[in-house]
């Protein structure tokens, strides 16, 4: 078993966390889940797994915590739930860890040089069952597993990522798969509660600042900061709606989207149009009516 304390923050995730938890096969000491008053039978299913984990040696503790976003959240968890081993990690409860990956980590981590304080992931979507392999989509490059206390979570509204605070980190081989079971209209509500998280990112940080971001992105992962870079340099410097037109061009045909089949044509003109559409025309509205944006709280779903 490695030395290892895997944090997840819920929300009504009864249908995610039990295949989030099994995907680790045994190999994590302990597991912390952060809360935010959940409806749905979630604090019921962690106890039924924390008695099942107890059987092999693991434990899985519960905490509850009002949510503001999910910067302050994670390192909410990081930092007041007595983490006590050597390793941490950040896992969605959407989210599971392919098998390669969970013996990945059970053989690698722990024999890591000591210079070594964060492991990078890569993670594939699934979108109604299929991997969507093209698009741009395939792997997202994640620092997901640190020494404990030498990461955090950076204080972004919106696309935030795990920074190390020190040291360097190496990339593992195996994959880490996002596989969210909820429905379509789940889908489409959480983005358009992103949307608004979106513009109000946006208004927060005014144009300087996106183009001199560089103290942060110095510690994000090379792809990680070359998209930060490429949208706020790149995608916010082109009129309004256009620019929404020419990214799903640019993911759905540029970089074979289309070869992710019906699936992968839900998923790319949604998340590559609609929605990046949707956030422009909240833009437009916001500065239209001369309106800003409060804090947006958790999704409901």
């Amino acid at each position: 078993m490695v030395d290892l304390t895997v944090v997840i923050i819920t929300k009504n995730e009864e249908s995610n966390l039990r295949k989030c938890i099994e995907s680790f096969r045994g190999i994590a000491k302990r597991f912390v889940i952060v809360d935010s008053y959940s409806t749905d039978g979630t604090e019921h299913l962690c106890r039924v797994l924390d008695a099942e984990l107890q059987l092999i040696g693991s434990k899985l503790d519960f905490y509850q915590n009002e949510f503001v976003d999910h910067a302050t959240q994670l390192n909410w968890g990081f930092a007041n739930t007595n983490i006590n081993t050597e390793w941490s990690m950040r896992i969605d409860a959407d989210e599971e860890l392919m098998e390669d990956l969970a013996d990945e980590i059970n053989n690698k981590l722990m024999d890591l040089a000591r210079d070594v304080n964060g492991v990078v992931l890569r993670r594939r979507v699934y979108f109604m069952g299929r991997w969507i392999k093209h698009g741009g989509r395939y792997p997202e490059l994640l620092l997901r597993i640190f020494r404990t206390g030498k990461a955090a979570c950076e204080q972004k509204i919106m696309d935030e990522h795990m920074v190390l605070l020190e040291g360097k980190s190496i990339e593992f081989k195996y994959d880490l798969i996002d596989n969210n079971t909820k429905d379509l209209e789940w889908w489409t509500n959480k983005h358009n509660w992103y949307s608004n998280r979106e513009v109000l990112d946006y208004q927060k940080t005014n144009a300087t600042t996106l183009l001199n971001d560089s103290a942060q992105q110095g510690k994000l992962t090379k792809q990680a900061k070359m998209k930060r870079v490429v949208k706020n340099k790149g995608y916010y410097g082109m009129p309004k709606f256009f620019r929404a037109h020419l990214y799903f061009i640019y993911r759905y045909y540029i970089k074979l989207g289309f070869l992710d089949g019906p699936e992968g044509r839900i998923f790319h003109f949604l998340q590559a149009y609609w929605y990046r559409f949707l956030v422009d025309a909240k833009m437009f509205e916001c500065e239209k009516f001369d309106r800003k944006l409060g804090v947006q709280g958790e999704l409901k779903s």
